[in-house]
């Protein structure tokens, strides 16, 4: 039995271990297929923003995005379930957002967590 796999940005864990927390949820970014949230301020000017866990089928992407006009500057993903896989972790083509897929062997689903570090 395999832990769950995590791949998350440098940026996300320097962050964290700096003793920086995820801060309260503020608005989500309207969009019809995701909800993701808001935290506050982590480092001068910049927010994560993250599509909680959701169990998906394998290969399937995941897109969280930042609220309109901004861009992310970072991001990474969590792959969770027995035998789960994170296969891509990378940020939209249009730099607005951040992509994760991942698998799991023994399951037709797996469960992803996507974050996106946003900048000004």
């Amino acid at each position: 039995m395999r832990a769950k796999t995590a791949l998350i940005s440098g940026a996300v864990a320097l962050t964290l271990a700096a003793g920086a927390g995820w801060g309260r949820p503020g608005s989500p970014r309207a969009h019809p297929l995701h909800q993701a949230r808001t935290h506050t301020r982590v480092v001068d000017g910049h927010q994560i923003v993250t599509l909680p866990n959701d169990n998906v089928p394998n290969f399937q992407r995941r897109t969280v995005y930042c609220p309109p006009g901004k861009h992310v500057v970072g991001g990474g993903a969590e792959a969770q379930g027995n035998d789960a896989i994170l296969v891509g972790s990378f940020p939209t083509p249009d730099g607005t957002g951040w992509i994760a897929l991942g698998r799991q062997s023994a399951s037709s689903t797996v469960g992803i967590s996507v974050y996106a570090i946003r900048g000004n």
